[in-house]
């Protein structure tokens, strides 16, 4: 299996269970990385033959914008679940982090990995 990667993908969005989140967006940062069929792209350089990433991070923007989630874990399982679904990936990871949320923490979040690697 081939791996695609989005990293450092930041998204000013409102996420958090706390009032204070719920008042003003916060800039969350995306790490993806998405299995792909190995080869098949890299022989054929066909577009089709792969994921678009530019498509992947279209949709993020469009699906965060109609929703909102207060934990973590739940935005990144969102996010996992529709790039398989969408996408058809077999596998994908999914790091989502907020960026100085809390006093004194550069950064804090949360990595969840779906699918199977192994065709």
């Amino acid at each position: 299996m081939d791996i695609i990667f989005i990293r450092d993908y930041r998204l000013s969005i409102k996420v958090g269970l706390y009032a204070w989140e719920r008042v003003a967006p916060q800039t969350v940062q995306f790490d993806l990385e998405i299995g792909i069929p190995a080869t098949r792209a890299a022989q054929s350089d066909n577009l089709d033959d792969t994921i678009d990433y530019a498509r992947v991070v279209q949709r993020i923007e469009e699906d965060l914008r109609d929703n909102r989630i207060e934990l973590l874990e739940k935005l990144a399982e969102h996010i996992a679940g529709l790039v398989m679904g969408e996408f058809k990936a077999p596998w994908v990871k999914v790091s989502v982090t907020k960026l100085a949320a809390l006093r004194n923490v550069k950064q804090l979040g949360v990595t969840i990995e779906r699918g199977s690697r192994t065709p």
